[in-house]
Order: structure tokens, then sequence, then C-alpha cells
């Protein structure tokens, strides 16, 4: 007959291990209760697995960079931070335009890479995160961001989001070259978009127009949507643009679908499942 637990005393070594050992140490110099350092301990081992733990593959890095939704003149250090994996090396492409356009070309091209990467996983970089990834200046950095842009690719740093100068933000200058016509694999390489992006951009979109077919004010719309002003503004223009040109895109995607036998009629707000909103 096996013996009891107490027999072995495996209480009393369960609490000699590390994590017990560390709650006992936050109780004692932070003066917390048991039950309190241990939920601290918790949280913290679940911060520590999220940005430590990261499994990469090869050519890939993790890096730490600001979250893509915390707002322009927040101080870096206490801004919400995420990992992400980003391919620093890829000789799928690499070699071929290292052949094709040099050094410098093959520092674009990643740069375009790192920073499509790091905003679809919800994340910006700054010229000097780049310049850190890369093995280069900021200035550097910057004067390759302004090749690229003008050669018509978007680059996503963390100053071109929050750039609050008049012209049109990246999303709706996407979703115009929607309804002019181009196709997904396009727009993407004109923008450096990825495919999950422009259709999370359309999901947005659809949910602004609906609304506003439906004579919701846009300050209501801006409220119901969780969208800035100027985008929400944007949206309604290019929706009214393309509405008196009677244009097919618009009209299949504001077109709520029939349902077949057996499937379920989708909500016109919520046309595309695209994932949550990274403005």
């Amino acid at each position: 007959m096996a013996k009891s637990n107490s027999s072995y005393g495996i209480k009393r070594l369960e609490s000699k291990n590390a994590k017990n050992a560390i709650v006992q140490r936050l109780s004692e110099d932070f003066n917390l209760t048991p039950i309190i350092a241990e939920a601290y301990y918790s949280q913290v081992a679940q911060y520590f697995s999220e940005h430590s733990n990261v499994e990469l593959s090869a050519g890939e890095i993790a890096y730490e960079a600001v979250a893509a939704e915390e707002p322009a003149g927040k101080h870096i250090r206490v801004a919400r931070k995420i990992i992400v994996r980003l391919k620093l090396l890829d000789f799928n492409t690499d070699l071929q335009v290292l052949a094709d356009y040099g050094l410098a070309g093959l520092r674009r091209h990643r740069l375009a890479r790192i920073t499509r990467q790091a905003y679809d996983q919800g994340a910006l970089l700054s010229y000097e995160d780049i310049a850190m990834i890369l093995t280069t200046s900021p200035a550097t950095v910057k004067r390759d961001v302004y090749h690229l842009r003008r050669e018509g690719m978007f680059i996503m740093t963390r100053g071109a989001k929050h750039d609050m100068g008049p012209g049109l933000s990246h999303k709706t200058i996407i979703i115009d070259l929607y309804f002019k016509g181009y196709t997904f694999s396009e727009i993407e390489r004109k923008t450096n978009h990825s495919e999950t992006s422009i259709k999370r951009y359309l999901a947005d979109f659809v949910q602004v127009a609906a609304l506003y077919r439906q004579d919701f004010s846009e300050n209501q719309i801006r409220l119901i949507a969780q969208k800035s002003s100027r985008l929400v503004r944007e949206y309604v223009q290019i929706y009214q643009t393309y509405a008196k040109q009677n244009s097919e895109r618009l009209s299949d995607l504001l077109t709520p679908q029939k349902p077949g036998k057996g499937a379920e009629k989708k909500s016109p707000t919520q046309p595309i499942s695209a994932g949550e909103d990274d403005e």
C-alpha cells in the first residue's frame, strides 16, 4: 500500500522550490502578504514568458518595439513594448537583391521587410531601432526611407504613424487603391503592407461606411467604430467619391451576400474577419 504524501514530506518539499523561494523574497522585501506576493510572481512570470521565451526560425531575431497604439509624445520608458519576430536574413530574396542592387539595395530591402513585419505584429520601429538592427546610422535609415517613399513604397515607422501632417493617412490611400481596381498583391507591393493589414483596413472602412449610410453622424461613427475623427472623415469622403461613381467594388463591398443554404448572414458592419484594429 502506497504511503501518504505526508509520509514523504511532499508538501514541505514543494515549498522549497524556486517559485516559493521568490514569493517569500517578494513578501519580505516589499512587505507583501503571501497571497499578494504570489499574484505578483505569477504576473511577472507571464511577462517573462511573453518577452523572453520566443521561438525563432533561421534568420530571425526577436526585438522589443513600442506598441503601435502608443500615442506620440509618450516617453519611451513608459510606453508599452511588444516582442516581435523579424526576418533579418532571408536567402530566398536577399541574395538576388544583393546581386541586382548592391549593399544599399539590400539594406533598403531589409528595412522594408522588418518595418512591415513589426507593424503586422502590432509594433512600430523607430529610425534608431532600424539603425541598430541593420547596423547602420539613423541618418542612413532616414535617407533610405526617403528613397523608398519616392519610389512609392510606404514605410511604417513610429514617426510616420504619428505624423499629424495634412496628407491622407496610409489607410485611406490603401482603400483608394482598392477602389481604383488594384489587386491585393499589387497593393501589397505598392504600399509595403500585408494582405492581412489591407483586409483589416477594408473591414474598418465597411463599418464606417455602413454606419454613415444609416445616417449616423461622424461623431457617432467615431464613438461606435473607435476610430479617430480624421480617419472617419477620410473614410466618409472616399465613400462619397466612389458612391457618386457607382463603383462596382464599393457596391460589392457594402452589399451583404444572400445567405445560401445553411449559411449565416453577416452583419454589414462586420463583413471581414481581420483581427483587432491597429490604429
